[in-house]
């Protein structure tokens, strides 16, 4: 079966190098799918899961925004911060959603809510994608 080569790489951190036979990502004009042979491809990323198949089981990975460029048989995912489904901290993650959810109650006038959204967004999506390992 052929493959593609997913690197998805953060600031920080390679967080996957793996040959896969196909990959979902959070697009911002909604979700898309690539397989080996893909024409090139980029695209901006959202907030969202990340999902690769490789040797006949489904990985899930937690993107926070970026970009994925698809090009000669290797899809780069350029992600501001990227973690392995079983790598999520559901007690840290759960934390930061009610953090974000008080936030929201307490500070209502003086609050950033775009900034608050966004947070509660990225806890929300943390705990869906841990629920999936």
């Amino acid at each position: 079966m052929s493959t593609l080569q997913l690197e998805v790489v953060t600031p920080d951190k390679k967080v996957v190098s793996e040959a896969v036979e196909y990959v979902s990502c959070p697009g911002i004009e909604g979700e898309f799918g690539v397989m080996p042979h893909h024409v090139s491809l980029l695209s901006g990323l959202k907030v969202g899961a990340l999902r690769y198949d490789a040797q006949g089981k489904s990985q899930f990975v937690f993107i926070s925004g970026g970009f994925a460029d698809v090009n000669n048989k290797t899809m780069t995912v350029l992600a501001e911060s990227a973690e392995l489904a079983q790598d999520i901290d559901e007690a840290r993650a759960k934390a930061a959603k009610e953090r974000a959810e008080r936030r929201l109650v307490e500070n209502a006038e003086t609050l950033d809510s775009v900034r608050a959204h966004a947070a509660l967004q990225r806890a929300v999506v943390r705990l869906e994608i841990a629920s999936l390992r």
